[in-house]
């Protein structure tokens, strides 16, 4: 049996990213940039006012206050032909407006006493402050983000300056959805004696859209041979496929064998963690296959846990993991060594620290009892039980980064 960490680490080994495709600059946000963004020209293109106020020559400035004669005035996108800085005097200028010939230094309006005619400094000034230099935020040629950086709304301003409207961006991952078992009916049907509605279809799309992915719902594979390899043929057709339940040693769990039947090479079974203990992960040639077990909260931890990375590194992200920080935990949890437990937690921050509460009770299998948490405890495999008071390792779960 791997551990959790053999586990994750197996299956980022065996992911890559996909495809690239250029797309409009709005539907590239939240994407994975695929090459180098390289500048076509300097930006600024020239020396310009980083602020309102009066284009001025350092050296006539010396004594505070000064008076200077104002001989003209720049407004923002006014050009500077026959324009010159003379001495003794100072331009109006407006912010991005392209500085005067002769002009060294900006003097911010609010630092002056301003006339028509002429203006008084209020304040010393030195040569180069509230000037945006040419080139000073990108040369020509020069990179301003690398590959692998994720397009937000800064990255897309800085393309959109540069005349760009197309950017080259990672594809997104269309993911397979399936489910297993003749007990499970659709969402939306009032559920009889022995029956459940399959809600882990509808999580699992939701999680794989937080993650970037395009999820596909392929149905209900019944109990079986036949239903589970004409749907899970088809779900290997999808970039990514992923299986709720049918995956443990039962009479009719029939999702590995049939995965081997269609050539699929798994790669392991089992893993040494609670919940989800009973998950696998196999390749049918570069489609990685993952099968969850069917308990809910077990259905939605190990997507988290294993599925989520590799959907990131397929869509060329290169920090896949959350990062983990620390908690205190405001309950007991009564737990073996041997196995890392993955603990659904309700986060509170008072005096500067973290605070873990339980969502959920334990042994508890209603996926529902975590649908308050915010973050994820994880409890290593050498630890055993935690009383209240405890420190213990989190990170966030979900599309909660407000949080931190």
């Amino acid at each position: 049996m791997l551990s959790f960490e053999e586990a994750r680490r197996t299956i980022l080994a065996h992911v890559r990213p996909l495809g690239t495709e250029r797309v409009p600059l709005l539907d590239a946000l939240g994407r994975v940039l695929a090459e180098d963004a390289v500048a076509p020209w300097d930006m600024p293109l020239w020396d310009n006012a980083a602020m309102d106020g009066y284009a001025v020559r350092a050296e006539d400035c010396g004594t505070i206050p000064r008076s200077l004669r104002v001989s003209g005035f720049l407004p923002a996108g006014g050009g500077t032909a026959g324009e010159r800085l003379e001495p003794g005097c100072a331009i109006r200028i407006m912010t991005g407006a392209p500085l005067p010939d002769g002009c060294d230094a900006v003097m911010p309006l609010e630092e002056t006493d301003n006339g028509k005619r002429y203006v008084t400094l209020l304040r010393p000034v030195k040569k180069g402050q509230h000037i945006r230099f040419r080139g000073g935020v990108v040369r020509e040629g020069g990179v301003f983000a690398a590959a692998g950086t994720p397009v937000g709304a800064p990255l897309i301003g800085m393309l959109a300056s540069f005349g760009m409207t197309m950017a080259p961006v990672w594809r997104r991952p269309v993911v397979a959805l399936l489910s297993s078992g003749d007990e499970l009916i659709e969402p939306g049907r009032t559920p009889g004696p022995g029956q459940i509605v399959n809600s882990n279809a509808l999580a699992l799309a939701a999680a794989v859209r937080e993650a970037g992915g395009i999820p596909r719902m392929i149905g209900i594979a019944r109990d079986n041979r036949v239903s589970h390899h004409t749907l899970l043929a088809e779900g290997l057709g999808a970039d990514m496929l992923v299986t709720s339940a049918g995956v443990s040693a039962g009479d009719r769990d029939f999702v590995r064998d049939v995965l081997e039947e269609l050539g699929a090479r798994q790669l392991f079974w089992k893993v040494a963690m609670r919940p989800g203990g009973p998950s696998a992960f196999a390749l049918h040639g570069s489609t990685p296959a993952f099968c969850l077990p069917g308990n809910p909260l077990a259905t939605l931890i190990t997507f988290e846990e294993f599925v989520r990375p590799a959907l990131l590194r397929m869509q060329g992200l290169r920090s896949v993991l959350r990062p983990l920080f620390r908690a205190v935990l405001r309950d007991e949890f009564r737990k073996k060594p041997g196995i890392l437990q993955i603990v659904p937690v309700h986060l509170e921050r008072d005096e500067g620290r973290w605070y873990a509460s339980l969502t959920t009770r334990q042994g508890t299998v209603i996926g529902g009892d975590a649908s308050g948490a915010e973050a994820l405890a994880v409890l290593p495999a050498e630890s055993g039980s935690c009383d209240a008071g405890d420190q213990v390792e989190v990170h966030l779960w979900g599309n909660r980064s407000d949080l931190i």
